[in-house]
Parts: structure tokens; C-alpha cells; sequence
């Protein structure tokens, strides 16, 4: 069932075991990354300040859920060698594990026997999946939220083999 209801942030805030995240993507082209992304194609500098406005809502809640002991990982599955985004995502990396995440990362040519969905998914408490939708140069087009029990089984069995 695709819901209609509550944002993916309102969903994430009332995770109570876990919140997992899959990436499967090589670029992002979000628009609200764009500016960063630049800037460190240029200088090689990143935004790594947790209060920051790009940052600061993201802490704020993946650092909540953490206190009250909500498991909050991420996968990363990359080709190699990596292209430059994927090197902007892990000079950006050491937030979301101050934050309290636990971030993987996994050689795309070691996910060869792993069946991955078509898309990026956020699984909440083993129950709920949010995927992400991306054009073919990868910026952002909607999600879809479901809680079909065949398809949340799936995307946990994956990231119980995966981690």
C-alpha cells in the first residue's frame, strides 16, 4: 500500500528499533546538495558542521532516535574505483556517524550474489519502506512509502545478509 499520510521525516521520528538505509546510486544530483557539491569539487572542502542548516535537522533527529536506542545504519554500495560524489558522500560521512549512524560501505563487485531492489530504501522498524525515486542523472523524484509485509521481509532479509 503507498501511503499518502505522514512526510518520510515524521515516519523516521517514530522509529522505535531501527532505521536502515540502502544506496545504491554512484551520483546524486539533488538539488539541495548541488551548491555543496560544488564548492567541494573546487576547494575540497565540505560542510561537516553538524549544526549547519544542511546538516543540523538530520543530526537532530538520527542523534534522538540514537539516544533512545534506535539502531540507525546505512549501506553504501559503490563501483569502483569511486566517482567524485561518492567521495563527497564519505568526506560528508563523519557526521552522520557523529550523529550515531553506522555506516557501511560495500564494493559493488562484492553485491554480485545479493538481491537488491531497483531502488534506494529506508526499512523502519522491519515494518515500513520508503524508496527513493531518481532520474536517470539522479536527482530526486518523490518516494513511495509502503508497508506490505512481503516487501518490507524482503528489504530486511537483504540488510540482515548485507551487514
Amino acid at each position: 500500500m503507498t501511503q499518502s499520510g505522514p512526510s518520510f521525516i515524521d515516519l523516521l521520528k517514530e522509529v522505535k528499533v531501527s532505521a536502515v538505509h540502502l544506496e545504491m546510486r554512484d551520483s546524486y544530483g539533488v538539488s539541495d546538495e548541488r551548491a555543496d557539491f560544488e564548492r567541494w569539487q573546487q576547494t575540497g572542502e565540505r560542510d561537516i558542521d553538524p549544526g549547519s542548516e544542511y546538516w543540523g535537522l538530520w543530526v537532530e533527529i538520527v542523534s534522538g532516535l540514537v539516544r533512545q536506542g534506535v539502531s540507525v545504519r546505512r549501506a553504501r554500495i559503490v563501483s569502483e574505483p569511486v566517482t567524485d560524489y561518492i567521495r563527497y558522500e564519505h568526506a560528508g560521512t563523519v557526521v552522520n556517524i557523529g550523529a550515531g549512524e553506522y555506516v557501511r560501505w560495500l564494493p559493488r563487485r562484492q553485491a554480485s550474489d545479493i538481491a537488491l531492489p531497483g531502488n534506494d530504501f529506508w526499512l523502519l522498524d522491519g515494518k515500513v519502506v520508503r524508496f527513493g525515486h531518481f532520474s536517470g542523472d539522479g536527482e530526486y523524484l518523490g518516494d513511495e512509502i509502503t508497508d506490505d509485509p512481503r516487501t518490507a521481509k524482503l528489504c530486511e532479509e537483504l540488510v540482515t545478509r548485507s551487514w
